[in-house]
């Protein structure tokens, strides 16, 4: 695997996550082999990779999503603010507060605009009275560029607006929590192409105030929206390192194989 950072270098205390010789098992099949990478505040990072290659499974690690499978096993060290969240001292509904996911399909809850933002909130006591929601609700939606278009219907359901509408509520309703990080799993395949660019328009809005990672098929997309890029092939890592380098000049060859269409 190439890297154009030491894993385990002096930076390293500026990372908000970190995971070194991760595994990924679901029962006797490995999905992913040893991988070490550093996430950044100040970078959106996109792992790229041809279908099946482990960068969604891997994604899930990052939030402890794969423990919602029985036969899944991770080994090594992942860690957010040096804190390992695979500890068993981790409490993992604060963990997933703080490392909020956007899944591929716009899951809104079948309740109001409203209700869906302020559903975290309330169970994580973010608000102490109606006027405290009503701030965070309001100020959600605008961070997802929806205020606008929903400022006066937040009573109607969230699953009556449309696709791309639903994915910025999506983003909204995991912004409300105040997490540190948001991962993203392909959350522009199931959108048209003006959805799309909206939520590419939030990604780099959103960027510096979180640390967000975007697991892509799209490598323009990749290209557009991310300063870093991981490739995936197989379970591995292959190259991790600034994204004009990856697409630009690539260190491994099947980096290059995979950008100029020889496989995927």
């Amino acid at each position: 695997m190439t890297t154009d950072t030491v894993p385990g270098d002096a930076a390293v205390a500026q990372h908000k996550m970190t995971t070194r010789n991760v595994n990924v098992y679901y029962g006797a099949k490995q999905a992913i082999k040893d991988v070490s990478i550093d996430i950044d505040m100040d970078n959106v990072t996109a792992f790229i990779g041809p279908s099946g290659c482990g960068k969604s499974t891997f994604l899930r690690t990052l939030n402890r999503m794969n423990d919602t499978v029985a036969s899944a096993r991770v080994t090594g060290e992942i860690t957010l603010d040096g804190e390992d969240i695979y500890a068993s001292s981790m409490d993992v509904v604060q963990l997933r507060a703080r490392v909020g996911m956007v899944f591929q399909k716009p899951n809104p809850f079948p309740k109001s605009i409203y209700d869906n933002i302020a559903y975290g909130p309330r169970i994580h006591g973010l608000a102490t009275s109606k006027a405290d929601l009503d701030v965070i609700v309001e100020s959600s939606l605008r961070r997802a560029g929806l205020w606008d278009e929903v400022k006066d219907r937040l009573r109607d359901s969230g699953t009556a607006l449309s696709g791309g509408q639903q994915q910025r509520l999506c983003i909204g309703r995991a912004i409300a929590v105040e997490p540190e990080v948001i991962l993203m799993d392909e959350p522009c395949s199931a959108l048209d192409p003006i959805a799309t660019a909206k939520i590419e328009e939030l990604i780099h809005a959103l960027r510096g105030r979180y640390a967000i990672v975007i697991v892509t098929h799209n490598m323009q997309q990749a290209a557009r929206v991310s300063q870093r890029t991981a490739f995936f092939h197989l379970g591995d890592l292959v190259e991790y390192g600034v994204t004009t380098d990856i697409f630009t000049n690539p260190r491994e060859e099947r980096t290059k194989d995979y950008i100029t269409g020889r496989y995927g």
